[in-house]
């Protein structure tokens, strides 16, 4: 009985950052336009996401030479600093500016205490709460950020891809394995961590990676995972975590925490961001929370739970799945049934429209 209390524990931390991740991103988008973040000047054009998908490929060779050559360190500055950026932006939106330091046109004091303060908890004292608020925040702000810049073609097309790549390095190729013996080591909020009690210490907990143990498993690749060295395996890039079936009857037992990877919570988030900001005024809308929101945008943020629930199902059955491919196809399946139900044409839908 104490496990399942913990592992509703668990689930809950999970769908608490999700569900902050999601109606943070849409909180988000229109200030971040407001403030000219928008990165790119044609959000519609598709070749915005295959740049991205580039730089995902490109990191992973990157984080892989990081970890052959044992400059670990590199990566986890960067993670932090990132986190710190990002936190800087959401913080300036969020929080009203009581507080101006005479610092050229006057920086909002807030955002930048808070901004630092997140950052230095991070690199000084990676706990599970420290890591699951960084990664909240990063991840509201990166999606909305991504939100504005991926019109709904394009995000259609990163969700696609991605969820394809994400089935591929975990069924096929396996490299993730490599990348996720450095990423959990480094303790940082690439991997969202879900405790299944509250006395749980990230920082304590000294199970590393062990890549040579994986293979004595039936299958090293489910969506969660134990903080048993031979049972996980977390796919960085994607923001997958995978576990281990491992070979006990009860798949709850002698876990203490589950993962799951900061990108399954960004990269379904683009879309429903898109959906939200690129949404047609004619578009009906329901309220979310404060504010309202296109159809479209609101189903798919349903389609995602749904493919979440049957994500941690599976995983909590023991069996192994990638992520992205239920997370994005929720999503996706979600928005197209919002967006055809408020009477969208299908290229309005796909949103072909600027390409005719």
């Amino acid at each position: 009985m104490a496990r399942y209390r913990g592992l509703t524990l668990s689930i809950s931390v999970i769908v608490s950052i999700f569900l902050f991740v999601q109606l943070g991103a849409l909180a988000l988008v229109d200030p971040f336009k407001t403030a000219g973040l928008q990165a790119v000047e044609d959000p519609q054009n598709p070749v915005n996401s295959l740049l991205y998908i580039a730089a995902i490929l490109v990191m992973t060779g990157v984080m892989l030479a990081a970890f052959k050559y044992e400059v670990q360190w590199a990566i986890r500055g960067l993670i932090v600093a990132t986190g710190a950026y990002i936190a800087l932006l959401v913080f300036s939106i969020l929080l009203p500016p009581v507080v101006t330091l005479p610092v050229g046109d006057g920086l909002h004091g807030l955002a930048w205490v808070g901004a630092i303060g997140l950052g230095v908890a991070l690199y000084a004292y990676p706990e599970w709460y420290v890591i699951d608020a960084t990664g909240a925040v990063m991840g509201a702000g990166a999606a909305g950020l991504f939100g504005i810049t991926f019109g709904v073609f394009p995000a259609l097309v990163l969700l696609s891809v991605l969820a394809v790549y994400d089935a591929i390095s975990v069924y096929g190729t396996e490299h993730m394995l490599t990348i996720a013996s450095g990423v959990m080591d480094l303790k940082v909020p690439v991997v969202l961590v879900a405790p299944m009690s509250v006395g749980y210490s990230f920082r304590e907990d000294t199970a590393g990676l062990d890549e040579e143990s994986d293979n004595e498993q039936a299958d090293p690749t489910a969506d969660d995972a134990t903080t048993e060295p031979e049972d996980t395996d977390v796919t960085a890039e994607s923001g997958s975590a995978e576990a281990a079936e491992g070979d006990s009857a009860d798949p709850l037992e002698d876990r203490e925490a589950l993962f799951i990877g900061l990108g399954d919570a960004i990269i379904p988030t683009v879309l429903v961001a898109s959906a939200a900001f690129f949404a047609d005024a004619s578009v009906p809308t329901v309220d979310i929370g404060a504010f309202s929101v296109a159809v479209p945008a609101a189903t798919a943020v349903v389609g995602t739970f749904l493919g979440l629930a049957v994500l941690l199902r599976m995983v909590l059955a023991g069996r192994a799945h990638a992520g992205l491919p239920l997370l994005n196809g929720g999503a996706i399946a979600g928005y197209l049934v919002g967006a055809l139900a408020s009477g969208m044409t299908l290229v309005e839908t796909l949103g072909l429209g600027p390409y005719l």
